[in-house]
């Protein structure tokens, strides 16, 4: 019996979770452990991807004051999460969140968890598939058709129909990144990432100042428009949104397992929160000053007319082709746990999925010809993006958390830790179910 496969030998009781045995590999292939700088960029690019669009909407909905401080609110629940996590983890001898779970709630809890990774990652994924379609072929949105960059440059031909963009970006693009077996090799990709997002939000800042020095734009609205009860608890819908945007819970223990030193971990998360959530509140004040009332559920389908600024379209052209490159490069982060939570639902006492080549690439396959179909025939993102929000992101990001915390099998959790796994459960509760019903009685109206 090899090294490998005396270390990879399941418990006849309960299925080993794989995370901790990526960085076995790792050692044994000569990988020396990711740098603190690799793992920022991985995080981060982990958090910052569709949601960042949907941002401004939000803070539309909610004023510009509390829609900011929403968002200050989200980092620092989201920061609060990760640390339960991590230290229950720890706590627990396990090496991924699911392992922490298992030991808190059994093995049901671990399985739900995983069901909720997967939707929502398997819903982020469409999400960004089908906005790299927008970007690159064109969409409608009420009623009005925002032309894609392929076909203003090339016009309509056969290769800029959505279908064929989305088939070449999968085959040339997403697949060799979705190769690797290691978080950590995509560190350079997860950097370029971040610097794309980055050009997206001094871009938007440099026209919405541009314009109110010009006199051309007034300030927004600065706090909501209540009407009537419907429009209070509208305001709750936009939780998930403000949620989506910072998951990143299913990739911590996948880049911590590789670390040189793991312990550098909190710091990690505080780093990477903190630009994110920089980036996060830049994009959405700009983003609304710019456009104010006419802000649209996807920032990025404004920047296809007249910015009212010299070399307009120059610019519109830069923030969908650089925007839809970064979603790219999110893109195999994201797959990364997706592919780990599937393999550890279907074969729980298989080997890990990072030894066996067949599976891997079985599963690998599978997934990506469910996104790929998924972003192809799904007509309308936007409510599945709430609903996945309103109960799988909250779910992974909150109430396991939250349950955490409040069970503290190991006895370690402080009197803060409960008041702030109360308040996550709160507007975990409330605000999905308030989302959820919305969505239901559109439909319904509809």
């Amino acid at each position: 019996m090899s090294s490998i496969d005396r270390k990879c030998r399941r418990s006849p009781r309960a299925p080993l979770l794989p995370e901790k045995f990526e960085n076995t590999e790792a050692r044994e292939s000569g990988f020396n452990g990711a740098s603190f700088s690799g793992a920022v960029f991985n995080l981060s690019t982990t958090i910052v991807g569709a949601g960042i669009m949907a941002l401004p909407a939000a803070v539309k909905q909610l004023g510009l004051i509390p829609g900011l401080a929403m968002i200050a609110l989200v980092s620092v629940l989201t920061e609060s999460s990760i640390d339960l996590i991590l230290r229950f983890t720890r706590a627990s001898k396990h090496a991924s969140y699911a392992g922490a779970v298992s030991d808190s709630v059994g093995g049901a809890g671990r399985n739900l968890l995983q069901v909720c990774i997967v939707i929502n990652n398997l819903g982020m994924l469409i999400v960004y598939m089908i906005i790299i379609g927008d970007v690159l072929s064109g969409t409608w949105m009420d009623g009005v058709h925002h032309s894609g960059v392929m076909e203003e440059w090339f016009g309509q031909r056969w290769w800029t129909t959505r279908s064929s963009l989305l088939l070449l970006t999968t085959l040339f693009v997403f697949l060799p990144l979705i190769s690797f077996k290691r978080v950590d090799s995509l560190r350079y990709t997860s950097a370029l990432s971040v610097v794309l997002a980055l050009v997206f939000v001094v871009i938007i800042a440099g026209v919405a100042i541009s314009k109110l020095l010009a006199g051309s734009i007034g300030m927004p609205r600065l706090f909501p428009n209540l009407v009537d009860q419907a429009s209070f608890w509208k305001l709750f819908t936009t939780v998930p949104v403000l949620v989506t945007a910072y998951i990143c819970h299913h990739n911590i223990h996948p880049i911590q397992n590789e670390l040189k030193d793991p312990s550098q971990m909190k710091s990690i998360v505080g780093a990477s929160l903190t630009l994110c959530s920089t980036v996060y509140i830049a994009t959405s004040f700009f983003g609304v000053l710019l456009f104010g009332e006419h802000t649209l559920d996807d920032v990025l389908a404004n920047f296809d007319g007249d910015l009212g600024i010299p070399y307009s379209s120059v610019l519109d052209d830069v923030v969908r082709v650089s925007y839809g490159i970064h979603l790219m490069l999110v893109f195999p982060i994201v797959f990364y746990s997706l592919r780990l939570n599937v393999d550890g639902l279907l074969f729980p006492y298989a080997i890990p999925i990072s030894f066996d080549n067949r599976r891997f690439m079985s599963v690998t396959a599978a997934l990506m010809c469910f996104i790929f179909a998924g972003a192809t025939f799904v007509p309308s993102i936007w409510d599945a993006f709430q609903f996945t929000g309103a109960t799988a992101a909250i779910s992974v990001g909150y109430l396991f958390p939250a349950t955490l915390a409040l069970k503290d099998i190991h006895g370690i959790a402080t009197k803060n830790d409960r008041i702030v796994s109360w308040v996550m459960i709160f507007l975990a509760v409330t605000s999905s179910t308030v989302a959820i019903s919305s969505d239901i009685y559109s439909t319904l109206g509809t």
